[in-house]
């Protein structure tokens, strides 16, 4: 008796609500993929349906809209910001772990301020230096407008994550003949590689999502996925298939990413949270 009462209530506090929440959370994502699967006659007389499924939408994306050409132009300005991003980033939260200087709180403060601010009330500045640098319009643009953005979280990602790493381990490798760049590419980095991973990923789907940039600083010559799918979406008419086949394309590359890595990434990211 006292087994069955605690099954009920397990049921009750635990997994219905939990089966409530994947499908208020997977619902969506389910209807799209059902949507991607229907042909646009059957769409709007039957509905989205796996009866008659067929990947016609997503032939049409590649063949007629040209959406692996987008592809590559997200891939290009993602793994750009990453290698920028995860460059400055580091070397920052080094600094920040391992110095002490004035103004370096209120330093520290700034990065979050920066992220207080909405992202488009930096497109107009942004927009300017672009044009006037020559370089608007193009994956480098693209890759510091974005990188803008990642940066202030990321350093105080990898400077929580190094602030749990001891010092001691640093002078150990000056005294046996390292230098200062030595110790954080020989010793502090093979230690943070979870916490590398764990910004990386970050930065890479903030810069892999991203759309008032790429949609204002690109567009002509350079057009990331998410101002394509933009495109899907007529005056008149929307075009369910493709827009829903876009949308599940461009959403498989940072979940195929996060599957690979999730181990290092959950990782980084609790111990990063914790100071030594």
């Amino acid at each position: 008796m006292v087994g069955r009462k605690s099954l009920v209530k397990r049921l009750l506090t635990v997994d219905l609500p939990m089966l409530a929440i994947l499908t208020f959370t997977l619902g969506p994502y389910l209807w799209m993929l059902l949507t991607s699967l229907t042909s646009e006659d059957r769409l709007f007389t039957e509905g989205p349906s796996l009866v008659g499924a067929t990947i016609e939408n997503y032939v049409r994306l590649f063949a007629t809209v040209g959406f692996l050409t987008n592809l590559v132009h997200s891939f290009i300005i993602a793994a750009g910001t990453v290698v920028v991003g995860l460059t400055l980033s580091v070397t920052a939260a080094y600094s920040f772990s391992r110095f002490s200087f004035r103004g370096k709180r209120y330093l520290l403060l700034q990065f979050l301020i920066i992220n207080m601010f909405p992202v488009v009330l930096l497109i107009l500045p942004l927009f300017v230096m672009m044009r006037v640098l020559g370089i608007l319009d193009t994956h480098l643009a693209l890759i510091i407008a974005n990188a803008t953005v990642a940066i202030p979280f990321s350093v105080w990602m990898m400077t929580s994550y190094m602030n749990g790493i001891p010092r001691s381990l640093d002078e150990a490798a000056m005294t046996d003949g390292c230098s200062r760049l030595g110790a954080l590419w020989r010793v502090v980095l093979p230690l943070c590689t979870p916490g590398i991973i764990a910004t990386g990923i970050y930065i890479f789907i903030t810069a892999w999502n991203e759309y008032l940039y790429a949609l204002t600083l690109g567009g002509r010559n350079v057009r990331p996925i998410t101002v394509a799918i933009q495109t899907l979406i007529g005056e008149y008419e929307v075009e369910w298939g493709l827009l829903t086949s876009g949308g599940i394309i461009g959403a498989l590359p940072a979940t195929i990413l996060f599957l690979i890595v999730q181990k290092r990434l959950i990782s980084g990211l609790t111990q990063g949270a914790v100071k030594g």
